[in-house]
Formats: C-alpha cells, sequence, structure tokens
C-alpha cells in the first residue's frame, strides 16, 4: 500500500481492495471456459457454475447495506449462461460500490443482524461484514481457479505468477 492508502479510512480501504480484488476475478472469470460450467470435481462438490454464483452473491446482499438486518432469503437462481454471469457479477460488484461509497465514514461501526446459521441471526459490525463478504468472495474465486485448472484452462496470474502466466 502507498503511503495515502496507509492513512486512509477503512472505507477508502474496503473500496481499494474490493476495486483490487475485482479486477482479478474478473480475469478468472473470463479465463474459465463456459462450456465447462457444469463440471465439479467431486460428487458433493458445487459445479463451476454454482461456485462462480456464490463469488457474485458475495455482492448481493444485503438489498442495503444500511439496513438493520440482512434478510434471509438466500440467492437469486443462477443465469444460464457463463457470460451472463459475468455480466451480472460486474453489475452487482458496481452497486456494491455505490452502495458503500454513499455510506458515511462511521456507518462501518453501526451493526447489522446477519444470518449465521439455519434459522439464526447474530449482530456484528457492518464493516466486518463488509470484509467477509470480500474475504468470502475471495475463497470461492480460489476454488473456481483449481476448478480452471481441472478443466485444462489457463490460471492467470492473483498475487503472483502462475504457471499459466509467469511475470
Amino acid at each position: 500500500m502507498t503511503p495515502q492508502q496507509q492513512t486512509a479510512s477503512e472505507k477508502e480501504a474496503h473500496l481499494y481492495h474490493r476495486e483490487r480484488e475485482h479486477q482479478t476475478t474478473l480475469r478468472v472469470l473470463r479465463a474459465y471456459p463456459p462450456g465447462k460450467a457444469s463440471f465439479k470435481p467431486h460428487e458433493t462438490s458445487m459445479t463451476a457454475m454454482e461456485t462462480a454464483w456464490m463469488m457474485v452473491g458475495m455482492h448481493l446482499g444485503p438489498d442495503d447495506i444500511m439496513a438493520a438486518e440482512m434478510k434471509m432469503t438466500g440467492p437469486p437462481p443462477a443465469p444460464k449462461t457463463w457470460e451472463e454471469l459475468i455480466t451480472t457479477y460486474e453489475k452487482a460488484h458496481a452497486e456494491l460500490v455505490r452502495k458503500v461509497r454513499a455510506m458515511p465514514d462511521d456507518a462501518l461501526n453501526g451493526t447489522i443482524r446477519v444470518p449465521v446459521a439455519k434459522d439464526r441471526m447474530e449482530e456484528h459490525r457492518r464493516g466486518d461484514v463488509l470484509w467477509y463478504s470480500l474475504h468470502g468472495m475471495i475463497h470461492h474465486r480460489g476454488q473456481l481457479s483449481v476448478y480452471l485448472r481441472m478443466v485444462g484452462g489457463k490460471v492467470p496470474s492473483i498475487y503472483g505468477p502462475s504457471g499459466d502466466e509467469p511475470w
């Protein structure tokens, strides 16, 4: 991080990291062969489409980050095509960034009730929920990058060189 980013507000730091991860995620999504969206490495694993949709879902909730409680409605149905998934991801990212930018900086210290288990809600700091959603998206992107290798795709550089994209 630059010295300016080290003194940024938590909200500015979050937006900076979210944008960096967004660009990397787009590269992974665009590298994945759309014809292999139904691939799953094990019978208990999610398909590539389901895994990628989890990444999108990390951007879809809550509908209103300033709300007092996240609704336990579950994600909307996944798109039919990989291209539609990428478009939905880009729109969801832009909308979440817009909502976070509109928040007062101190709103990150407020709380929001979030689902933590089936039929169970807990109150968590709003800023922590935003970071959790970013880290959850990164986790699912890592899973998808393994799928990408398994289906013969080329894994882009994520945090450093990959076997397919050396520096």
